[in-house]
């Protein structure tokens, strides 16, 4: 199936929600009497703002946790659910009716289950039909052409040298388990995983043809192979860095480098024929080459057979998914049962054919007057941060103009990537949902080759329309909203004009913002990886961020005793909040100079219902150790107490938990 892309580069996410209610001023009017709904509005204004919200959606132990954000998730996967039941009821052509079919193979169980190992037959037949060593390399082109990558991973991403390009990655791949240090560990609990991991091998093989006489030994080969591969691997904290994972190496020289593998053949068959290449692991790759060479053919056979079982088991009869479920799904994710079918066949259609719902989802829930108000918006918010980059006092001269010179060329993509894709392929059926998935994932592995190539790196996004995100992509210098984004609560265009402000705007200045901070700095206005900024401007924004670290650090963590916001872990994102706070709130200025007191307090109650959510004490310990992100209470309340027009909009007086002394309030663009 698709793999990840080997770089972690482009895009930065952000997911947001709220349910919008009555402004506070109304509220504010209902209940002018009482003296501790007013006191909450400058206390805490989350509590304040979320009340029905809070009151409404209770966490359970089940579930872990309940947002305003997941919810927002949930019902864009109800949407595509919708979509597609209708697509498969009346569609009758093109990209619809191929979508309508795939869904209905998916949900009729009984065919999935009389179709039983049909559609991975030929494919196992392609490797039965291995001889020699020789024969390996073009199953191994073949198996990747099918979107299953065997042996090592092959992907675009942008080329570091060039950002205006994809190129292809070498990278390593071809395990079972997800880290190489699982095969070579002693302790306990790896030799307990790798135990459980053998006999899931030994299942995938007897479900892909292994006689029970045979059985022992071709798990073992698989097991001796993928060890092999491990011990030649690096671990997963060295390929964090993506410089690491970056070295060009032209396509040419390829062939005679590693004759075993035949990398030139490989490319060949993938559709790729761009002069260079990462290859950044030659030491692993001269393995591998070796292996091809070394090894008898009757191991490869036992390898590739396992690999091609192990990715199609999830999409074939119960006997493969109970298999795949029994080891991936509860010893790998900790999963107690598995989804719903509807989830399962719904994931499957994203992860092969995610942009072809994507075209479909666009065309029926993005209206082009949201779109349209979305887009001038984000336009406006791109300009405040132009007066911002103006203003502020901690960036230097040098820093500033290469600033103004980067925002000047920042793109803004709604909806959908512009550049559509090339659809044509082959009609899929009702019959064979296993064989469907293999049909859209040849289609989505083309097309993910067909990145490759000068020109190409603005061709795709790296999340679907049908996806809620709200990301800047470093590498393009592009702010990227998916369609799922645009919808109520986040831009409910039957909501003061203010409260869009204050919930997507403020999203929008959030992600903008990452393009000139402690990320952004990293790539300069002409696309190339450098640090434009000075030492100046680092210590001053040092400075800054340590002051939100300080007084994020002072903000009790929701549901666990005698403990804090970690301040450090999360200073970065803080400080993008209250940077997209004071963008979006620039912006409604802009556009709104007569502003009323009421659209005013819209706006901050269009942030503070981004973020409602409960959660139980095990979720919380385990985000207070690891999230960036600071709970939803802190995101909504830490950005207002830093902004004075809030104390103004709602009179809460300096010195109170929502409006902090002037002295002490933060200030990142304005």
């Amino acid at each position: 199936m698709p793999n990840p892309r080997p770089l972690a580069l482009a895009l930065g996410l952000a997911l947001a929600t709220t349910l919008l209610a009555l402004p506070a001023a109304d509220a504010a009017k209902k209940k002018s009497g009482k003296k501790s709904t007013t006191s909450l509005v400058c206390t805490d204004f989350y509590s304040h703002a979320n009340a029905d919200w809070l009151a409404a959606n209770k966490v359970s132990a089940d579930s872990g946790m309940v947002s305003a954000m997941a919810q927002l998730g949930e019902r864009a996967r109800q949407q595509q659910i919708d979509l597609l039941n209708d697509d498969m009821q009346s569609a009758q052509g093109g990209v619809a009716k191929l979508l309508g079919d795939f869904w209905a193979s998916g949900l009729d169980e009984a065919a999935v289950e009389r179709d039983g190992a049909n559609p991975v037959a030929p494919l196992l037949s392609r490797i039965d039909s291995i001889r020699r060593g020789k024969d390996v390399p073009a199953a191994v082109a073949a198996l990747h052409q099918v979107g299953i990558p065997v042996l090592f991973n092959f992907g675009p991403d942008v080329d570091l040298a060039d950002l205006g390009r994809h190129i292809g990655y070498f990278s390593q791949g071809g395990l079972g388990l997800p880290d190489p240090a699982y095969y070579t560990r002693s302790d306990a609990d790896s030799r307990a995983l790798l135990g459980r991991y053998t006999d899931y091998v030994s299942k995938i093989l007897t479900l892909t043809g292994s006689k029970p006489e045979q059985l022992k030994a071709d798990t073992q080969a698989v097991l001796d192979l993928e060890t092999r591969i491990a011990q030649a691997s690096k671990p997963l904290a060295a390929l964090r860095d993506p410089r690491g994972n970056y070295a060009l190496v032209p396509t040419a020289g390829l062939g005679k480098q590693y004759r075993s593998l035949q990398l030139d053949e490989f490319l060949k068959a993938q559709g790729v024929a761009d002069d260079s290449v990462s290859l950044a692991d030659p030491r692993l790759f001269a393995q591998l080459d070796a292996l091809v060479g070394g090894l008898k053919a009757e191991q490869w056979k036992s390898y590739l057979r396992y690999h091609v079982g192990a990715a199609m088991a999830p999409y074939l009869s119960k006997a493969w998914r109970d298999v795949d479920f029994d080891f991936r799904g509860t010893v790998l994710r900790g999963e107690t049962a598995p989804p719903p079918r509807q989830r399962q066949v719904l994931d499957a259609i994203n992860l092969a054919a995610g942009p072809m719902l994507g075209r479909e989802y666009v065309g029926r829930y993005l209206p082009a007057t949201t779109r349209a108000r979305a887009t001038e918006i984000a336009t406006q918010v791109r300009d405040a941060l132009g007066r911002g980059i103006d203003r502020n006092s901690w960036m230097s001269a040098a820093a500033k103009a290469e600033a103004k010179a980067k925002l000047a060329r920042l793109k803004i993509e709604v909806g959908a990537p512009a550049r559509d894709l090339d659809y044509t392929v082959q009609p899929m059926g009702r019959g064979s949902f296993g064989g469907n998935m293999l049909i859209a994932s040849t289609w989505r592995h083309r097309e993910e080759m067909r990145r490759i190539g000068r020109g190409n790196a603005d061709r795709r996004w790296n999340v679907l329309p049908q996806q809620p995100a709200l990301a800047y992509d470093v590498a393009q210098n592009r702010l990227i909203v998916t369609a799922a984004m645009l919808q109520a609560p986040v831009l409910d265009m039957a909501q003061d004009a203010a409260a869009h402000y204050g919930a997507f705007g403020a999203l929008v200045g959030h992600e903008l913002t990452h393009g000139f901070d402690g990320v952004g700095r990293n790539v300069d206005a002409a696309g190339e990886v450098r640090d434009w900024w000075t030492p100046a401007d680092k210590a001053a924004w040092d400075a800054r961020t340590a002051q939100l670290a300080t007084q994020y650090g002072a903000y009790p963590y929701p549901e666990l005793k005698a403990k804090f916001v970690p301040g450090a872990q999360t200073r970065e994102e803080n400080a993008a909040d209250l940077a997209g706070v004071e963008l979006a709130w620039d912006a409604l200025v802009a556009a709104q100079p007569a502003l009323a007191d009421t659209g005013k307090q819209w706006f901050f109650q269009g942030w503070a219902r981004l973020w409602p959510q409960q959660m139980t004490t095990d979720v919380a310990t385990r985000l207070a150790a690891s999230d960036v992100h600071a709970p939803g209470q802190w995101r909504s309340n830490g950005p207002l107490a830093d902004v004075p027009e809030f104390g103004g909009a709602f009179s809460c007086k300096a010195g109170t938990p929502m409006q902090r002394e002037a002295a002490q309030q933060v200030k990142i663009w304005r």
